[in-house]
């Protein structure tokens, strides 16, 4: 066999999306026949704003722990998609930043399809990306349906800490927001250098003192069955079995599915509310 290194792999990559890239892409003007097809390194190494040298190295396989910025740069350089940016993060040994993607219609559709489920997709830091109608009401009714679906999402951790009726919902609050800290702190390995993680850190230890102080103490726990004790304002006592789909891109994205036991007082409930989503 004739598997190539990592190093390697990183360089074959660059340079096949750079020969994909014709100038006119990169906004270069190009006077005459070119030898080889899309752009030249030094072209590259200009748009990122690095130097020949190590851009050449890179592509040799021979520069080790390129900066983010520096991914950045040459992702856009090359004109790279989402799934390519990604692919030249980890072939770098870099974590990919996370994103906040909009959901594709497949999955909103999957959600809208399971009406005795409350369905709710998060993103890695746990931005809610989409919801289901049963999934709002369960837990954010007053917030507006869309909220997900807008420029800056509600973030449920957020949310847990900040929002009063978000924390008056859960029976056992100090619980869910354990539970809450130890998975952003199981992400937060993943994601250290994202400013975004940094950034939604530093807000909610200012905003809140209990999150600083379980922050502190570094929980750190992968939540991905159990059970969600509400005191719901609309049907009140609901206890709902959850589980936790991760979703097939592999990048923290997720499903949390809460559904009741069947026959159970806590069916007949979340069906009660299930029934006031549906409007004429």
């Amino acid at each position: 066999m004739n598997d190539l290194t990592t190093a390697e792999q990183l360089g074959d990559f660059l340079r096949r999306r750079r020969s994909a890239v014709s100038p006119d892409d990169a906004g270069i003007v190009s006077h005459g026949a070119r030898r080889v097809p899309g752009l030249r390194r030094e072209e590259i190494a200009d748009i990122a704003g690095v130097s020949l040298t190590y851009y050449t190295r890179l592509e040799q396989g021979l520069a080790t722990n390129p900066s983010t910025q520096v991914l950045d740069a040459v992702a856009r350089g090359l004109r790279l998609s989402g799934v390519d940016r990604a692919h030249l993060y980890r072939l770098a040994g870099t974590t990919p930043p996370v994103e906040s993607r909009p959901v594709g219609q497949g999955l909103q559709t999957l959600l809208d399809r399971m009406p005795d489920v409350a369905a709710i997709a998060l993103s890695p830091l746990q931005d809610i990306v989409a919801w289901n109608r049963l999934g709002h009401a369960v837990l954010a009714d007053h917030l507006d349906p869309g909220a997900p679906y807008g420029a800056t999402p509600p973030n449920k951790v957020e949310l847990l800490f900040t929002d009063e009726r978000a924390r008056l919902l859960h029976r056992e609050w100090e619980h869910e927001a354990c539970l809450a800290v130890a998975s952003l702190r199981y992400v937060s390995a993943t994601f250290a250098d994202d400013p975004r993680l940094a950034r939604l850190v530093g807000r909610l230890s200012l905003a809140s003192t209990d999150f600083a102080r379980l922050w502190a103490e570094h929980p750190v726990q992968l939540c991905s069955s159990g059970t969600k004790r509400f005191n719901h304002p609309q049907v009140g006592r609901l206890d709902l079995q959850y589980e936790v789909m991760h979703l097939p891109q592999d990048d923290g994205s997720r499903v949390l599915m809460m559904h009741a036991l069947p026959g159970s007082p806590d069916d007949d409930a979340l069906r009660l509310l299930a029934s006031s989503t549906v409007t004429e």
